[in-house]
């Protein structure tokens, strides 16, 4: 049987960093949706307050088999 993949988009953010925003943001998705295989980020900003980064956010397109699929 041939996969069929389906993609979710997401905004995650940290205020550790853009790479502790994606982690959030998969962590976040994988608690409803199974079979996570990859994810793509599309777009990176921030949040600054004064002069200092407060947040770090990210558009993150998650994609996951679909259930049947495998």
């Amino acid at each position: 049987m041939s996969s069929i993949v389906k993609v979710i988009e997401v905004i995650a953010q940290s205020d550790k960093g853009f790479e502790d925003a994606a982690r959030n943001a998969v962590a976040e998705a994988s608690k409803t949706v199974k079979g996570i295989k990859s994810i793509w980020i599309d777009n990176f900003s921030a949040e600054v307050a004064g002069d200092k980064i407060t947040s770090y956010r990210v558009n993150a397109k998650i994609s996951f088999v679909l259930e049947g699929h495998k």
